[in-house]
């Protein structure tokens, strides 16, 4: 489901009071040069739908209703934020995390998965079809049609399935069906193709559950919108703290909703400084990491204009990253636009760097990161050693028992 790496000539251009005015996406799903939709003919009217439902639903009080009283009452909202007074006491700096591992499934993609729910019964779907890589998505969706009695196939690379087992269980158990591929990557790339394949074999009966800010126009709109409700909560709580806003807030970054639902809320605070991480993984070159934004180049993946780790032919490569929820060979579309105004910084850290950012977390805060939120704290920790006596904010994504099975590297080690 990719095409040819792509260069867009006379691209629109869009700045950042575009974006914080709302007027981005613009009417053709554009931010600047990149998202857009890139679909199958047949797929087009579905969007169509789609696009009118989502400008209805975020519209209208009765939907934003029950979406308010799902997320206060079954997933958990709001999440606390936890002065993490030892780590910030080693690090030179006053950190808070934003617990979305406190959500119910234990990451952020619930808030996502149980608004698409809703809109997927408002628009009269009749099953619901998703993709997972680390398996949180798969979990939530799971979970969110289980909520609503909607039928649910799940797709998940076969790696995947193998690393993140007690998820993969949880999926079953949640009463969705889950289909492992076996064919391309066999991890996220891989269930994304498949899911839409699914999709386009069933456009009408089917609502298609996307779990990032990637794919075709409005899903970078309309996932960011249901993920916002993290910078809100983090932007009100640090203002009670503090008294102040954060330097910098920092979130690890794959397709990008996590990330993009700290960011947006702190757009229009030109003060705070927004970094992504992305997976370094073991190297520098193609297949030994997922640095996306950091290293890739523009072309089109999974119907949208984006940032790509691809060859000089457009050829999409292997990703790596200990992290399965960071080795998406792609990036968010308003991501990709947020690093090419300036707004947003991008870096990465290696597997190393990141479960020894976890160990520290475990033995210092008593939380257990997910690895893919390891990321951001290990680039947290970088950021403090520049920066001391800032400010940071982090978005902890996840919790950490669904990797407890994998290789953790040198942990063998006293506490600090």
């Amino acid at each position: 489901m990719s095409v040819a790496r792509a260069e867009f000539d006379g691209a629109p251009s869009h700045t950042l009071d575009d974006l914080t005015a709302g007027r981005l996406p613009d009417d053709r799903g554009r931010f600047g040069p990149f998202g857009g939709r890139f679909v199958p003919e047949i797929l087009v009217p579905a969007l169509d739908r789609l696009e009118l439902a989502v400008q209805e639903a975020l519209s209208d009080p009765s939907f934003q209703r029950d979406l308010s009283r799902e997320l206060r009452t079954w997933v958990g909202r709001p999440t606390p934020l936890t002065h993490a007074r030892r780590m910030g006491e080693a690090w030179g700096a006053t950190v808070y995390l934003k617990r979305e591992d406190l959500t119910h499934t234990g990451a952020h993609k619930i808030n996502n998965a149980i608004g698409q729910a809703l809109l997927a019964c408002r628009v009269g779907a009749r099953r619901i079809v998703a993709e997972t890589g680390a398996g949180q998505h798969g979990v939530a969706t799971a979970a969110a049609c289980a909520r609503l009695g909607l039928p649910c196939t799940i797709y998940m690379g076969e790696i995947d399935v193998e690393r993140q087992a007690p998820n993969a269980d949880r999926i079953r158990m949640l009463g969705a069906t889950l289909i492992k591929v076996r064919g391309g990557d066999r991890t996220l790339r891989a269930a994304i193709d498949e899911a839409l394949r699914d999709w386009v074999t069933h456009p009408d009966s089917t609502y298609y559950l996307l779990g990032s800010v990637v794919g075709p126009h409005p899903y970078p709109l309309l996932v960011r919108s249901l993920q916002t409700v993290i910078g809100t909560e983090a932007r009100a709580q640090h203002l009670e703290r503090e008294e102040a806003l954060p330097d910098v807030a920092v979130a690890c970054v794959g397709g990008g909703s996590n990330a993009i639902g700290l960011f947006h809320p702190f757009l229009a605070d030109a003060d705070v400084a927004l970094l992504g991480v992305e997976a370094g993984g073991t190297g520098d070159h193609l297949g030994t990491h997922a640095a996306t934004i950091e290293r890739g180049t523009p072309g089109v993946l999974h119907g949208a204009y984006s940032l790509l780790l691809q060859d000089e032919n457009g050829q999409i490569q292997d990703t790596h990253s200990a992290a399965p929820g960071l080795d998406y060979p792609g990036v968010g579309p308003e991501h990709a636009f947020l690093e090419s105004i300036g707004r947003a910084r991008y870096t990465s850290v290696s597997d190393q760097e990141a479960m020894a950012a976890r160990d520290e977390c475990c033995v210092l805060e008593g939380v257990v990161p997910a690895l893919e939120s390891a990321h951001a704290l290990a680039g947290a920790k970088r950021w403090a050693a520049a920066n001391p006596g800032t400010r940071i904010l982090v978005g902890l994504s996840g919790r950490g028992d669904k990797d407890l099975a994998l290789p953790s590297g040198p942990r063998e080690r006293e506490r600090p």
